[in-house]
């Protein structure tokens, strides 16, 4: 079996700034540019993802945070020429609340992050009835940092995060570093300092952190 394992060795504080190239290969393994991906290891075709795949979150404010899953639907990886791309859709009502049991509000936080327990909070974070699903499109990858355009809430913007992307003859795996999204970026407004004043106690922060786990097989 053949196997490469691209990735980063910078420690990265949460933000999306552009890394140096830098590249791992472990024992027994072959070093690679993106560009030598497929063509080093003969590698190509389309991947699905297995249903394991998942995103960590965790949002945070001054008084604490609250951390948990989304689940990934469906998507695949597509080898093909040298080059990876990717497509995957995020089932928004999949969120799961991780750091709480029931009897301490866990159900009632899943709703509020759904929208879907009282009508007037509906859009307060993901809408889930109206936006079911949000999209990853992998555009890029240069061995040290994934680029591709995230959509929730139909709101498109392009993001750029490290990771290990490791390619055998059968799979594909892909595991971020902690990074951090502007939910704000995406109309997901409530309790932002950054659209509303006044807040005090009841801010939330803006940022979220994200840390992507994908695997897929063909």
């Amino acid at each position: 079996m053949k196997k490469i394992v691209l990735s980063t060795a910078v420690v990265f504080a949460l933000s999306l700034a552009s890394c140096n190239n830098t590249t791992q290969p472990q024992e027994g393994q072959a070093e690679a540019s993106a560009e030598q991906l497929t063509t080093e290891t003969g590698v190509s075709g389309t991947f699905n993802i297995e249903p394991t795949s998942v995103v960590e979150w965790k949002g945070s404010k001054p008084t604490g945070s609250h951390n948990g899953t989304i689940a990934l639907k469906s998507g695949s990886f597509t080898l093909e020429n040298g080059k990876v791309s990717g497509e995957f859709v995020l089932d928004m009502n999949s969120i799961t609340v991780t750091d709480l049991t029931e009897d301490k509000g866990k159900l009632d936080l899943e709703a509020h992050l759904k929208g879907t327990g009282e009508a007037d909070k509906a859009d307060h974070f993901f809408n889930v009835g109206q936006y079911p699903t949000g999209t990853f499109k992998l555009t890029a990858f240069d061995g040290t940092n994934v680029t591709g355009d995230l959509t929730l809430k139909g709101k498109t913007k392009t993001i750029s995060f490290p990771a290990t992307l490791t390619v055998t003859d059968s799979s594909v795996t892909l595991e971020s570093k902690p990074f951090e999204i502007n939910r704000v970026d995406y109309g997901v407004n409530y309790n932002s300092g950054s659209v509303f004043g006044d807040l005090k106690d009841r801010l939330i922060n803006d940022e979220v952190e994200l840390v992507v786990k994908v695997s897929a097989k063909k």
